[in-house]
């Protein structure tokens, strides 16, 4: 499949710092030579990097969330091997072949009248490759855990997943903005209505919504779909106490978790994290560690997406790919 540069262990060797007297989780992942493969190999869950910011960039965000797939990759393969991690019980598949798009999103210039919608086409192209990428992960039985790019391959995510499964799955997004704008030229704002749209997305819930960057019509669009689109405040969590963070869990766990769902995080939400849109104000690395440990262990997860991570961005740039290495091995602890 040309949508997809799939590693081996030369990809990744000089990667790993080893050490003698320990073992470091890289050097116990396994690798497939083709996607076929996934079907009968023993471990559950597959990496997978999309190293783009072309969706941002067609919100008129910052770019740079395409570097976080190789920063996430220089911490996860690091962390030490022990029967905690369970680094055998993942593959290291790739990622998500994003030359092309990336080049020629470099050839088109701010100047031109019509900059976000040709951004936007180069997005779709991406979403194709990305739902297809992840329909043959889940339709072989596997969890993928898809790290890097902007918002805007929740899309690809939702649409690969439902298609995997043969039907619509629902959706729990840890985030300060709902990405669920109008559907103009697809970018990183609505991935989400997009997929509701088109029917891959059936119930969605946004934890820790920001009042100061949800739009009035969004709230309106939110209200009129209420039986199938929630969310829960940021502010009601953790400025006004109105709910304590586990019900604000357990509200998300009982609108999305009896069907299959998934799992989407964005590093926005993270306190001063380096990110597209970096917040001052949010929750903590340790609470987003909560969150995807607390949903990841329930039966019906069906995937997990960490985006919007830029390496070059924020006071504390060098950690995001750390971050992303301890929110992977939260999914994985038993």
């Amino acid at each position: 499949m040309g949508f997809l540069k799939i590693y081996s262990e030369k990809n990744v060797a000089s990667t790993i710092k080893k050490r003698a007297g320990e073992t470091k989780f890289g050097e116990k992942v396994a690798f497939v030579e083709k996607l076929e493969d996934l079907k009968n190999h023993p471990a559950k869950y597959v990496l997978l990097g999309i190293p783009e910011d072309i969706g941002v960039r067609a919100n008129f965000g910052n770019p740079g969330t395409s570097k976080a797939w190789n920063a996430a990759l220089g911490s996860l393969l690091n962390i030490q091997h022990n029967h905690l991690t369970d680094a055998e019980n993942v593959i290291l598949l790739g990622e998500i072949d994003c030359d092309t798009q990336m080049k020629q999103a470099e050839s088109i210039s701010k100047e031109e009248n019509h900059y976000a919608e040709e951004l936007g086409e180069l997005v779709t192209q991406i979403d194709h490759k990305v739902a297809e990428v992840v329909k043959a992960i889940v339709a072989a039985g596997k969890f993928p855990i898809i790290i890097g790019g902007g918002h805007n391959n929740s899309f690809g995510n939702l649409k690969g997943t439902s298609e995997g499964l043969e039907k619509a799955l629902n959706c729990i997004n840890f985030d300060a903005h709902t990405d669920f704008r109008t559907l103009e030229h697809r970018h990183s704002g609505n991935g989400f209505s997009y997929a509701f749209e088109d029917g891959f997305l059936e119930k969605y819930f946004i934890f820790g919504l920001h009042r100061n960057y949800t739009s009035e019509a969004v709230f309106n669009s939110m209200d009129k779909n209420s039986h199938r689109v929630n969310f829960n405040l940021f502010e009601d969590i953790s400025v006004k106490h109105k709910l304590t963070f586990s019900e604000g869990l357990k509200d998300a766990k009982n609108f999305c978790c009896n069907e299959n769902f998934g799992i989407e995080l964005d590093m926005d939400a993270i306190e001063f994290m380096g990110s597209s849109a970096i917040t001052p104000s949010g929750f903590t690395l340790t609470e987003a560690r909560q969150f995807v440990s607390y949903f990841s262990k329930i039966e019906n997860a069906k995937y997990l997406h960490i985006c919007e991570g830029s390496p070059s961005a924020g006071i504390f740039s060098d950690q995001v790919g750390k971050a992303i290495a301890y929110l992977v091995s939260d999914t994985l602890a038993k």
